[in-house]
């Protein structure tokens, strides 16, 4: 009789463990599981480029096909690019530093004591023998092919046109340059071109 009682008592006290150990974590929810870290909260991007970074799809060349500024003001053309490049660099180099002139350069010879934007443009594609005579801005909207090329690109409007060669700006207004100087120089930095149509020579 005392066995079974016994035996009563041991069943009752295992049933009542569950309930106790449920109700304890009633009162003290925490102890139900382990703490879980929060997650943290990533906002979306916007997609924006750094204000004042030139535009790396503005070139599409690799920093190693691209040209540089040497410390006199010339460029000193990539080992990696097509001949036709480096003879228009090379060009551009023969007048870096002369005056801005209107109608400078438009004459058969591509000569003059100083060029304008388009006269400029003219110059350094004639020495990549790209161009047989001097066009103006608005007769760049229709040479060569349409769209940004692989190494050259010229932007023209009625009103100004440039070109930008192996990575490099030609350019006669100084436009982004903080040096201010006018006239025929390589620009350390690229320009906005809206407004502006893109030409290119072929294969180029």
């Amino acid at each position: 009789m005392r066995a079974f009682a016994l035996a009563l008592t041991i069943a009752a006290s295992l049933f009542a463990a569950p309930a106790a150990f449920g109700q304890a974590l009633a009162e003290d929810p925490a102890s139900a599981s382990p703490p879980v870290a929060p997650v943290p909260v990533v906002p979306p991007s916007t997609g924006g480029a750094v204000y004042g970074q030139p535009n790396p799809a503005a070139t599409q060349l690799t920093p190693a096909a691209t040209a540089t500024i040497l410390p006199n003001g010339m460029a000193a053309a990539p080992a990696s690019a097509p001949p036709a490049v480096q003879q228009a660099i090379a060009a551009a180099n023969a007048i870096i530093g002369k005056p801005y002139i209107y109608g400078g350069g438009h004459n058969a010879k591509f000569s003059g004591r100083g060029y304008d934007c388009s006269g400029t443009v003219s110059y350094a594609l004639h020495g990549g023998s790209l161009l047989d005579s001097p066009l103006d801005s608005g007769s760049f909207r229709k040479w060569g092919e349409r769209g940004v090329g692989a190494w050259i690109t010229v932007y023209t409007n009625p009103a100004h046109a440039f070109v930008v060669i192996a990575g490099l700006r030609l350019d006669t207004s100084a436009a982004g340059d903080p040096s201010g100087l006018k006239g025929p120089r390589w620009r350390p930095t690229l320009r906005s071109t809206k407004g502006y149509t893109a030409r290119h020579p072929e294969g180029l």
